[in-house]
């Protein structure tokens, strides 16, 4: 039986994802869900999306492979890719039942956390839809869409409680040009996932005001440490926190050019408010989200975490980045 595989999401990062589907050799049917019906049309048309890395070459074998109509795509799937952002995830799914999603295999490609539930999507989707946490999983690791577009060399993560589950769905990303592992920590990749964002506005708005390379270094060796004391509160397992699922993501989130969350960090640190920097950049930076969630969340935790709590000063309570950056500084070693 050939395994059937559909995106849920329009963007750059679901459209690097179903290029690395479509360049995989083994045999599968893709099925893309988008809401965007001029897109639809244009990627019919021409094999491109017209508005995220339209370089690259969509081919899904079949034009009626690709719907705004979710119920349809979920419906033809054996495996569910989540890849819109996490802020309007319970929008998008609305029309799914717990009952559609039954026996499917849920994969998370968001690398965000669901507003107001304060969930990661995992949890997400087993408390909200019922999915059996053996039969989620999650792609991590640092892994920019442009760079996939690029065909630049580029390594993935796979974790899932099942880990003969991950493996089999990591069969169908391996291409060329991407290599994959799998884990079973699918809390901890998740939640460093989201994290790291965060620690990417910190590095944008480190950078936006002027600190240099010395510093950022010391920001991110104390991020990771941060991320550590969180995922060991949330989820106790023996893991290493220096592997590319974990620090890897961290790393290029918080220094590549490509990193939306490091932009709009950099735009609040030269002066920008948070909603200019919103709307400029026209792209959803999830540490937004995620600054909040988090902050909310370690109430129940009590982890030290002094740089969420400088973001979450800056971005939600209005105060100077250079006063909070200054502050912060004298907490970190």
């Amino acid at each position: 039986m050939v395994p059937k595989i559909a995106m849920i999401g329009g963007g750059s990062w679901a459209t690097a994802i179903v290029k690395m589907l479509a360049d995989n050799l083994a045999e599968k049917e893709i099925f893309w869900w988008m809401r965007n019906e001029s897109a639809i049309e244009h990627i019919k048309k021409f094999k491109h999306n017209p508005n995220y890395i339209s370089s690259v070459e969509i081919k899904l074998g079949q034009d009626d492979h690709i719907s705004s109509n979710i119920n349809s795509i979920v419906k033809s799937a054996d495996f569910v890719i989540l890849n819109v952002p996490a802020a309007f995830l319970k929008t998008t799914l609305a029309s799914v039942t717990a009952e559609d999603l039954k026996g499917k295999k849920i994969i998370s490609a968001i690398k965000g956390i669901v507003p107001e539930d304060n969930l990661i999507i995992g949890e997400f989707m087993h408390e909200k839809y019922g999915v059996p946490y053996h039969d989620i999983l999650v792609v991590s690791g640092p892994c920019h869409a442009e760079e996939v577009a690029l065909e630049k060399l580029s390594y993935l993560t796979i974790a899932c409680t099942n880990i003969e589950q991950a493996s089999t769905f990591a069969s169908f990303l391996n291409t060329r040009y991407i290599k994959t592992n799998v884990s079973d920590d699918i809390f901890g990749t998740e939640y460093a996932a989201v994290l790291k964002n965060i620690y990417a506005v910190a590095s944008g708005i480190c950078h936006g005001i002027g600190y240099g390379d010395n510093f950022q270094a010391v920001l991110i060796s104390n991020a990771i440490r941060e991320i550590k004391r969180f995922v060991d509160a949330v989820h106790p397992i023996d893991r290493d926190i220096k592997e590319s699922a974990y620090l890897g993501d961290l790393l290029v989130t918080a220094y590549s050019q490509f990193s939306r969350n490091r932009t709009f960090g950099n735009m609040v640190g030269k002066g920008y408010t948070v909603k200019s920097a919103q709307l400029e950049m026209n792209m959803i930076a999830e540490g937004y989200y995620a600054v909040k969630c988090m902050h909310i969340k370690n109430q129940a935790y009590n982890v030290d975490m002094p740089i969420c709590k400088a973001v979450h000063s800056i971005i939600y309570e209005n105060r100077s980045p250079r006063i909070e950056m200054k502050l912060l500084a004298e907490k970190l070693n």
